[in-house]
């Protein structure tokens, strides 16, 4: 079993959730979080790079940069639904 994809799956769930937390005071559910979360690491990963902005290194920056971007996920997901 690859420990990367679990610590990658729970980063996801942790950031997801705070990230739904600072926006709209709850969490969606784990499966919305986790999936919130992932699509977060990415989008924080690419935005940060693209502006070269590092959050820290290791699990807190990794944290970090996976809520950014899955706030700014969820921000336009509210958008434009």
């Amino acid at each position: 079993m690859n420990h990367g994809i679990i610590l990658s799956l729970i980063i996801g769930v942790v950031a997801g959730f705070i990230a739904s937390k600072l926006t709209s005071g709850k969490g969606n559910g784990w499966l919305v979080d986790l999936f919130l979360g992932i699509v977060g690491a990415a989008v924080g990963g690419w935005l940060f790079s693209l502006l070269g902005i590092e959050a820290g290194t290791g699990l807190i920056g990794s944290v970090i940069t996976a809520t950014i971007g899955a706030a700014i996920v969820l921000w336009l997901f509210k958008k434009l639904k």
